[in-house]
């Protein structure tokens, strides 16, 4: 009974916010979106518990293991995402700055423009965008870009930066040393997309791998062998059961931190 209630109570405290709600909260601002649930993190939350009540310790310690390599998954695909859309915002942003430069625009100018471009554009990011203004905001002030471009920790911001400072302290063509920048970033992402491609079959025969396991245990459940009634049952089935569940985990990172290893050099 206490299961059953504790299970009740994490599911109302996990509800996720209706449409409604979610509009209101973006009003409030980012103090009120933070404390919008996601409806991933009540599955992750709600699959343990609901494994506890169903099945004992032991199943709720394997699920709560695999909910948290699911999240840690959907975390670094969201990342990467992200990530491949500010590279694509970027090399938006050069091809504004280098057209509005051409046209006899200054650089503070043509970087507030392509911050006003990508913030019109569906799917932007934020972070460029936002870059990109406090970039032509210390520009006009008299500040120095490049301090914006090193605290963001990233080397395309730094050559950004470092092509503008070089054109004002040495009269060098802003234009071409853009261009230059946009040519490698754009070089650097047609060869990540090409390295993901031919990495895509080794992540999924990891992925197969990790989950033979769990075929191997449904077909023995169908021969009538009942492997379930031994890792459900407690005791040393309890600890095969979770010792598995961690070889499996760990087997499935390992490969996905190889192949991102590999996809990065």
């Amino acid at each position: 009974m206490t299961s059953v209630l504790l299970a009740v109570a994490l599911g109302v405290l996990w509800w996720p916010s209706t449409r409604a709600e979610n509009r209101l909260a973006r009003l409030g601002g980012p103090h009120r979106r933070g404390r919008i649930v996601p409806v991933r993190t009540l599955i992750a939350g709600f699959v343990p518990v609901a494994a506890l009540v169903a099945a004992g310790v032991a199943a709720a310690l394997s699920t709560s293991m695999m909910s948290a390599a699911v999240m840690w998954h959907l975390r670094r695909t969201r990342r990467s995402r992200r990530h491949d859309r500010e590279v694509a915002d970027l090399l938006r942003a050069l091809s504004v700055m280098i057209a509005e430069l051409s046209v006899g625009a200054t650089p503070p100018r043509a970087c507030a423009s392509a911050a006003a471009e990508i913030r019109s554009s569906d799917g932007h990011s934020d972070a460029v965008a936002d870059g990109l203004a406090a970039m032509a905001s210390r520009a006009e002030l008299g500040g120095d870009v490049v301090v914006d471009a090193r605290a963001g920790h990233d080397l395309a911001w730094h050559r950004i930066a470092v092509s503008w400072q070089m054109a004002d302290r040495h009269g060098l063509p802003m234009i071409e040393l853009l261009e230059s920048a946009r040519s490698d970033l754009l070089a650097r992402q047609q060869f990540a997309a090409r390295t993901r491609a031919g990495l895509a079959g080794p992540r999924a025969t990891a992925t197969v791998l990790a989950g033979l396991p769990v075929i191997g245990v449904i077909l023995g459940q169908m021969m009538g062998a009942d492997p379930l009634t031994v890792l459900l049952g407690g005791g040393v089935g309890g600890i095969l059961l979770n010792l598995g569940t961690v070889l499996s985990i760990a087997g499935w990172a390992w490969s996905q931190r190889i192949t991102d290893r590999a996809a990065t050099r």
